[in-house]
């Protein structure tokens, strides 16, 4: 049987992706958000937490501020869709945390992301 957290990358997608130097939102990413917003009403009893990530490049301090804009911009969406405060919380991980490691786009744009992680409450039976 697969754990909640893994329920929730495969049924609602665990991550959405920004362009370079952007915190808004695109199509793309509002469909997943959507599907996360679904799946979290779905189990009213799930906490997450919303990872914010830049690319390699700028600041530390730059990617800082980037990457908590887009966790920000992805828990407000999901407040949006009905799901409480109180379950969702951000952090803000900056260039910190690379999934991808090679100086070229096809890396950078993997990095450029914001994840939604379940945190507590995962009890689906």
């Amino acid at each position: 049987r697969a754990g909640v957290g893994q329920d929730f990358a495969i049924n609602a997608g665990d991550r959405i992706y920004f362009a370079e130097d952007q915190s808004a939102l695109s199509p793309e990413a509002e469909e997943t958000l959507r599907k996360q917003a679904a799946w979290l009403r779905k189990y009213p009893n799930v906490m997450v937490q919303v990872e914010g990530h830049a690319d390699e490049r700028g600041t530390r301090e730059y990617n800082i501020s980037l990457s908590a804009r887009r966790a920000t911009t992805a828990r407000e969406f999901l407040l949006a869709q009905g799901v409480e405060a109180s379950r969702i919380s951000s952090i803000a991980y900056g260039k910190e945390r690379p999934v991808a490691l090679c100086n070229a786009e096809q890396c950078w744009s993997q990095n450029r992301r914001a994840v939604t992680v379940v945190t507590g409450g995962a009890k689906t039976s």
